[in-house]
């Protein structure tokens, strides 16, 4: 095992895994609030500036959470966020097709925070794209369906950091959209941490950790 430090040495873990081939989804895996899209965006702007902004794309998985009037139907609406509540095969379908077909212009539904709902089209993948960051809880969850959003992926790396600072993150997080800090709280132990448990007892099939810590990002290759 070895340890890299600075996200210069992912920038170049991520070019890299690209090598020749057309196009690559590179997914980024970790329990709520461990910094999945911090190190996504700032995958992506590193690439974009060592390659250009053409060369790599960014789609999260928040896109296909399903929209609060198909959890009502489905009495799961106080448990948003676990991995039922989202369209994993309308994910995987997307994921599919990224690789498949990457001459296209691949359109992708996007996540309003404020509203808590996805918005369909909201981003798109141009043919110029060779890398593709995707950021996702589950995409480690040893579940059919999160295998088949997987199967598409060159590699997944799974983030993790210290427990309480991500879990005090999360309860800013809540308060931040809306949630009273005593609601935003009871949310984090009753909800995101049973999400939490899961995608950790996942967490051994990643292909790369990144650590999240108060010094930065560290790089640990198997």
């Amino acid at each position: 095992m070895g340890t890299t430090y600075g996200l210069e040495a992912l920038v170049a873990a991520a070019v890299e895994l690209v090598g020749d081939r057309r196009r690559v989804v590179l997914g980024i895996a970790g329990a709520p609030g461990a910094g999945k899209s911090t190190l996504a965006e700032a995958l992506v702007d590193g690439v974009a500036r060592a390659q250009g902004a053409d060369w790599v794309a960014h789609v999260p998985m928040d896109g296909f959470h399903l929209a609060d009037v198909q959890l009502d139907r489905l009495g799961s609406r106080g448990r948003k966020g676990a991995p039922d509540t989202f369209d994993a095969e309308g994910y995987a379908a997307l994921l599919r097709r990224l690789v498949d077909d990457p001459e296209s212009w691949v359109y992708a539904p996007g996540f309003e925070r404020t509203l808590e709902q996805p918005i369909a089209a909201a981003m798109v993948v141009p043919p110029a794209a060779r890398l593709v960051v995707t950021e996702g809880n589950y995409l480690l969850l040893p579940e059919s369906r999160w295998q088949r959003a997987r199967a598409p992926l060159g590699q997944v790396w799974f983030v993790t950091g210290d427990d309480d600072v991500r879990r005090s993150r999360l309860v800013e997080r809540h308060v931040t959209f809306g949630k009273e800090p005593g609601a935003a709280a009871a949310w984090v132990e009753q909800t995101d941490e049973a999400n939490a448990a899961l995608v950790a007892a996942a967490a051994d099939s990643a292909d790369r950790v990144v650590l999240n810590g108060p010094q930065g990002w560290v790089f640990v290759t198997r």
